[in-house]
């Protein structure tokens, strides 16, 4: 009896531990296959995404050779005058350059000293009840649809910039600016306080500790440290303005004329396609002429986010 009670033991302690080896081996076989299969889809997916880039590179520049192959592409980038139904027709993409460059420029002035101020607030000075209402009213702005914003500013922001500034009409390159100052906002002051936030709190302990105030701290400690996601977060938003269509094709005027002013109508190279695409004959050279505005838009996208990613590896060392 005592003999059966040993080995009946002995079996239920054996049992477990046999059990517990064989769970041991098949978490370590399926680490050692499942980490070599989950890196080799993120490096797919990157892949994926790069080839995908490349065809649609590729997709624009062919039928942007469509074009040149019947006009010349010094007159396409230097050409001062955009006229596609005159005859001969003029594809000159220098005023549409230049109505995207005035109106991204006065965007990224107003945004991000204002995106970039309110992140600071809201993450290192707001008290905790106001931080949340804050970070809820940024989360709804940005759901707002931009064609919402483009007809509160035909109805209310071109007339006031009108009546303010005395204008012929309201609707011109700072109408555009405007909104797109504020559609941007959302972008920039989300991810930046959430690169505030992330700034290991000894940080602040240490600055304290040597005398700092908290603006001292904020200023030369904080803000350092977080200035790679708040340089993220900027480009982020220069990304928004540059794409953005809706709001530059309601209120910016569409006059395709070299701009003098950012008060004076313009025309952007998103709401040039945007407009024009519709009624354009296919395989004619003004179809092709947009996919070479089309090109033009993607290679400065690509300047700003390689620029962006530059600045970001040089923070990082």
């Amino acid at each position: 009896m005592v003999e059966n009670r040993s080995e009946s033991i002995a079996s239920r302690v054996k049992r477990p531990s046999a059990e517990a080896g064989a769970l041991a081996s098949w978490n370590r076989l399926r680490r050692r296959l499942g980490e070599p299969i989950i890196e080799t889809c993120i490096k797919l997916s990157g892949l994926v995404v790069v080839v995908f880039v490349f065809l649609i590179f590729l997709f624009l520049l062919k039928d942007s050779l469509s074009l040149f192959r019947q006009y010349p592409i010094s007159k396409f980038l230097f050409g001062t005058e955009w006229l596609p139904i005159s005859d001969p027709p003029q594809f000159g993409v220098i005023p549409l350059l230049l109505g995207s460059i005035y109106v991204t420029v006065w965007a990224i002035l107003i945004c991000v000293p204002l995106g970039v101020g309110s992140a600071m607030f809201i993450a290192e000075v707001a008290p905790k009840h106001l931080k949340n209402v804050l970070k809820s009213l940024v989360e709804i702005l940005a759901s707002i649809p931009s064609v919402v914003l483009g007809f509160l500013g035909i109805l209310w922001l071109a007339p006031a910039l009108r009546d303010t500034f005395h204008l012929s009409t309201g609707m011109c390159g700072l109408t555009g600016s405007l909104l797109l100052a504020f559609m941007a906002l959302p972008t920039i002051i989300s991810i930046s306080e959430d690169a505030l936030t992330s700034v290991p709190r000894t940080y602040r302990e240490a600055a304290y500790g040597l005398g700092a105030t908290r603006w001292q701290t904020l200023w030369r400690i904080v803000l350092p440290s977080a200035s790679p996601g708040i340089l993220a977060a900027v480009m982020l938003g220069i990304g928004r303005v540059v794409g953005e269509t809706m709001v530059v094709l309601m209120v910016t005027g569409n006059a395709p004329v070299m701009p003098k002013s950012i008060l004076q109508p313009l025309r952007t190279l998103t709401a040039t396609i945007a407009g024009e695409m519709g009624e354009t004959v296919g395989g004619s050279d003004h179809y092709y002429a947009l996919f070479a505005v089309g090109l033009v838009l993607f290679a400065i996208t690509f300047a700003i986010n390689f620029v962006a990613d530059l600045f970001l590896r040089r923070d990082r060392k």
